[in-house]
């Protein structure tokens, strides 16, 4: 990796029963809204493995079989920073929903009423990406003087 750029690593995995996903109903920090299970990778673990892990401690759900979807990250050129978000799905899951997640109320929505639901605009900007052919790229690039995102960049493969 390049010298004196800041890496953060995150994963989110989305869960999928059929015509409903598990999101998590999040109302604390800054980061409100409905958003799919995912957190930081913890050192050395894998990308998939922190997805698994990540489920499991917000949901109470075991999830197999991980799709690879996408690349979601923000870049900010002024202090050097990246932060890159892997992205999966799941349609095969076991185990028991947590009464009481710390991240938020684990709730299943349709997808699609899942668009009118509160969700941050990263979430909602891939959401739809999640269950379509093939997989995604976004770069979003900060606006430090607009303290803001600003150009963002889509591609699909």
């Amino acid at each position: 990796m390049s010298e004196g750029i800041n890496y953060k690593f995150w994963t989110v995995c989305m869960v999928q029963d059929g015509d409903f996903v598990l999101l998590l109903d999040r109302q604390h920090d800054n980061f409100k809204g409905y958003i799919p299970p995912g957190g930081k990778v913890e050192f050395p673990e894998s990308f998939v493995e922190a997805a698994i892990r990540e489920v499991r401690e917000e949901t109470g759900l075991e999830v197999s079989n991980l799709i690879y979807k996408g690349l979601y990250e923000y870049i900010n050129p002024k202090k050097n920073d990246r932060y890159m978000i892997f992205n999966y799905l799941s349609k095969e899951f076991k185990g028991k929903l947590l009464e009481n997640s710390p991240e938020g109320k684990p709730v299943w929505v349709n997808v699609n009423e899942a668009q009118y639901l509160p969700m941050q605009n990263s979430i909602r900007r891939r959401f739809p990406l999640f269950f379509e052919e093939g997989t995604f790229e976004i770069q979003v690039e900060w606006d430090n003087v607009k303290n803001q995102e600003g150009k963002v960049t889509i591609k699909k493969t």
